[in-house]
C-alpha cells in the first residue's frame, strides 16, 4: 500500500501543478504511468488502482488541446522507447481503468490529430 499512497500524493501534486496553468511535461506523464509498466508488459492481468490512478492524473493533466498533443507526444516517446510493450494492453488501458482519456495509447499516433 506505501507504493500506492506515494502515487496518490504524486497525482495530486500534478493535478495542483496543472491548475497553476504549467505546461504538461513528459516527466510528469512518465511519472503518472510508471505504475502501468507490469499490465503494459503483460506481466500483470490487471492494471492495477497505481496505474489507473496514473492515468486518471493524465486525464486531469490534459484538459486543453495543446495539453493533449503535449501529452499524446510524451505517451508515444514512451511507448516507441519502452521494451516489451504489449501494444494491445497499451490500447486498452485507459478502458480498464475506466477512463475516457482523448489520447491514444499507441506507438504510430500522429499527435498532431488531437483536438
Amino acid at each position: 500500500m506505501k507504493g500506492g499512497g506515494v502515487v496518490a500524493v504524486l497525482a495530486i501534486i500534478l493535478a495542483v501543478a496543472v491548475q497553476r496553468g504549467e505546461a504538461v511535461s513528459c516527466g510528469q506523464v512518465d511519472a503518472a504511468l510508471v505504475p502501468c509498466a507490469e499490465f503494459l508488459t503483460g506481466r500483470a492481468a490487471e492494471a492495477g488502482r497505481a496505474c489507473c490512478d496514473g492515468v486518471r492524473a493524465v486525464k486531469g493533466m490534459a484538459v486543453t488541446p495543446a495539453d493533449k498533443r503535449a501529452a499524446c507526444i510524451c505517451i508515444k516517446n514512451a511507448a516507441n522507447g519502452f521494451s516489451g510493450l504489449d501494444d494491445s494492453a497499451a490500447q486498452s488501458l485507459p478502458g480498464k481503468c475506466g477512463v475516457t482519456l482523448d489520447i491514444p495509447v499507441s506507438r504510430t499516433v500522429n499527435c498532431d490529430r488531437i483536438a
